[in-house]
């Protein structure tokens, strides 16, 4: 094989797509999916390329140094792509241990692996790199200083179409750090770890962090499943606060295919923000959600509208996230494809048609199963 690329986390939503996008785009890689098999990684994601010669699946823990030794060594890890991490910010606030755990001790088994294999190899780091995933939310909170929203200052092909800005402050690559929760928090601290490897022992890192991500096989716990299921239900829609909080928005395939692009072209210890160009209130993506169900499933427009139920706003729930991403553009080409009315089309299209993927999920059945198929491991 040309590469032999460890994903970690490639069960779960993101990690699936890019998983499915490199086995079929590099034929003489070989793609090696690592996964936990937690409550949110789902091997159903990747049915269609599970049989492919280039496709191998590992069950491990990334917080198992020794295993992360082993499976660098069997495959001769030469690249690897750190999804890998507990996500959900609620879960995060009851649990912070878990997040810790999870997403800065296992980030740190993960680098620790990868520095001690390659540097055992007679190229060293040529050739390697380390590509770590993280989030916009390390940044911490934008002010909404406009709430009616002003016209975007940046121009796309995927947001060029009216879309709105609601603030003149937005993210870059330099914007100093400040979590406000356990999940942010940790994913503030694995990000330090990574660029720590590259300055203390020179590894090759690249550190990007994304915006909220949408579309199919996301776990539904997240915003837009979950409110498409519950309308297909005719279950209560929660929204925190007024649903004033404001989240750029992007497609997971767009992710993916910066993700891809970065990790071939991209600049070794840099950064990358990557980013829809593309805010939302929470309460007009809940409005648009309800909108597009509630026709693809027959229904009287605006009959879902009385499931929107105002809830207490979430503990330190940050007002606006919103990314500038035109190093990416600018220096790499990559832009996002889709506007999101084509593109929140398209996933409720998914979930409405893929009910059984739904249920099965909610339902925690698959868990048992995997259970069953590799133990409780």
């Amino acid at each position: 094989m040309k590469r032999n690329i460890l994903v970690t986390g490639g069960a779960g939503f993101i990690g699936s797509h890019l998983v499915r996008l490199l086995v079929n785009k590099y034929p003489d890689y070989r793609i090696v999916n690592l996964d936990k098999l937690t409550y949110a990684g789902n091997l159903t994601n990747l049915e269609d390329v599970a049989d492919r010669a280039n496709y191998v699946f590992e069950k491990a823990d990334i917080c198992d140094i020794d295993e992360m030794m082993q499976i660098m060594q069997r495959y001769e890890i030469d690249g690897v792509i750190h999804l890998a991490a507990e996500s959900h910010v609620d879960r995060s606030i009851t649990d912070p241990f878990t997040f810790a755990r999870t997403n800065v001790m296992g980030t740190l088994s993960l680098l620790h692996a990868a520095k001690t294999y390659w540097e055992s190899r007679p190229e060293g780091y040529e050739g390697k790199l380390f590509y770590h995933i993280s989030t916009d939310e390390v940044y911490g909170a934008l002010e909404l200083t406009n709430p009616e929203g002003i016209d975007s200052p940046f121009t796309t092909a995927a947001s060029s179409c009216g879309h709105k800005a609601y603030g003149r402050e937005f993210f870059v690559e330099t914007t100093k750090y400040n979590p406000h929760s356990p999940y942010s928090a940790s994913k503030a601290s694995s990000d330090h770890f990574v660029r720590a490897y590259h300055d203390t022992y020179g590894m090759p890192t690249i550190v990007t962090n994304c915006s909220n991500n949408y579309g199919p096989y996301q776990f539904p716990e997240k915003l837009i499943p979950l409110f498409i299921n519950n309308i297909r239900h005719h279950r209560p829609l929660p929204v925190y606060g007024e649903g004033m909080n404001v989240r750029d928005w992007l497609y997971v395939e767009d992710h993916v295919r910066a993700i891809d692009l970065i990790f071939h072209k991209g600049k070794v210890a840099e950064t990358y923000n990557i980013g829809g160009f593309n805010e939302w209130k929470n309460i007009d993506i809940v409005k648009t959600i309800i909108r597009i169900t509630d026709r693809l499933l027959g229904n009287p427009k605006g009959y879902s509208d009385e499931l929107i139920t105002y809830v207490t706003d979430r503990a330190g729930h940050d007002l606006r996230y919103a990314i500038d991403s035109r190093k990416l553009q600018s220096e790499l080409g990559w832009e996002p494809s889709l506007q999101f009315e084509e593109g929140i089309e398209r996933t409720v299209k998914w979930y409405l048609e893929n009910q059984d993927w739904v249920d099965r999920i909610t339902s925690g059945e698959y868990i048992k199963y995997y259970e069953s198929m590799y133990g409780n491991r």
